[in-house]
């Protein structure tokens, strides 16, 4: 018998007892997986998608007292019970994550807390799963996935993922081994960059509505799942509200602080246009203003008020009618048609632009 069957034992692992660091894989620049494993030989116990919390002894010259507890998404699956594995990326100004990457090596021991968390597909079982993240995002993503792998039983699911460029994919060599294997595992991966020399037949740029219907044309059907970045992550609710998504069928995980429980879950509280909502817009350089709802689009009014923007798309790609913004708030879900550069200078996209309010234009 070997060593890990001697140790072998048959109750779950309890947070009594420290986790030993038992193999650490760099994943992409800054980045690296982090196997533990627990010295008795417990197997672990938790829902693909929950996260644990580790209480690091970073150095006392940068954190007073010197330990800092910080919480990660598992990122291996409860299908492979004996070890424990979190996958971390270092962020500007990372100090928990920035230890480990630097001290954290094979025999070391942690203090962790949990499993915890909602977020798990186990939670709401579907048929068809549409996973979307970005960055480390993508942990319980891959935790989920390689359930669905082990089960024998891969659902339905279509796995998409934005990253900075494809060298920085994490997973992405596992995740096509399992896609190469199964047809119920379809990849969409998107990217702001390639790597030099490297050719890159995916998706490139932001994650927008015309990518999402080619990515997944039955994305009406699917159970949704998210992580990723704050931003990331209300761009990709308002795409789906905006679609006519059913967001009952929408989770998120927070990408700083997973949710432990269903009380602690955040109330989401996006502002959509609504049909009932009054509104006006102001066309400054024609003197004219008109009544509108919100559902309104500002070229709509514009076209319905005698007044011509230049078109082309009408969904946000081609940006043909960016005009300037004066005053007021507008609601803008657009296909890539904008910079935030112009957004930023107060510019907008007549056709995919909804007064939220009173709004004056430069038209």
């Amino acid at each position: 018998m070997g060593k890990q069957d001697q140790n072998w034992s048959a109750a779950p692992w309890s947070d009594a007892e420290p986790l030993e660091c038992a193999m650490v894989v760099p994943e992409s620049a800054d980045t690296a997986t982090f196997t533990f494993r627990a010295p008795s030989g417990a197997w672990f116990n938790y829902q693909p998608g929950q996260f644990v919390t580790l209480d690091l002894p970073v150095d006392p010259k940068n954190v007073p007292g010197g330990n800092v507890q910080r919480t990660y998404t598992i990122s291996s699956s409860p299908s492979r019970p004996l070890s424990i594995s979190i996958t971390v990326k270092a962020q500007a100004g990372s100090v928990g994550t920035r230890w480990m990457l630097d001290h954290l090596k094979p025999g070391m021991k942690v203090r962790a807390y949990g499993p915890s968390g909602i977020f798990s597909f186990h939670k709401h079982p579907a048929r068809k799963y549409l996973f979307i993240s970005a960055g480390s995002g993508i942990t319980p993503m891959m935790s989920m996935t390689t359930w669905a792998w082990d089960s024998g039983e891969m659902p339905d699911i279509v796995f998409v993922h934005a990253a900075k460029k494809p060298s920085d994919i994490i997973f992405r060599e596992r995740l096509e081994q399992f896609a190469n294997r199964v047809p119920g595992l379809q990849l969409r991966f998107t990217v702001k960059d390639t790597d030099a020399f490297r050719a890159w037949p995916g998706y490139r740029g932001r994650l927008n509505q015309i990518m999402l219907g080619l990515m997944a044309p039955d994305y009406l059907e699917r159970e949704v799942f998210c992580c990723g970045p704050e931003p990331f992550m209300q761009a990709v609710r308002e795409m789906l509200q905006s679609l006519g998504f059913d967001m009952a069928h929408y989770h998120q995980e927070s990408f700083g602080a997973p949710v432990a429980s269903e009380a602690d879950a955040p109330v989401l509280t996006d502002v959509s246009p609504k049909e009932s909502a009054g509104a006006a817009i102001t066309f400054a350089e024609s003197g004219i203003t008109s009544a509108c709802t919100q559902t309104d689009t500002v070229l709509a009014v514009a076209k319905r008020s005698g007044l011509n923007i230049p078109s082309g798309c009408t969904f946000g790609l081609c940006g043909t009618c960016k005009v300037r913004k004066l005053s007021g708030e507008v609601h803008m879900v657009h296909n890539g048609g904008i910079s935030e550069e112009d957004v930023a200078a107060g510019y907008i996209l007549a056709c995919c632009s909804n007064p939220m309010g009173e709004v004056s234009v430069a038209v």
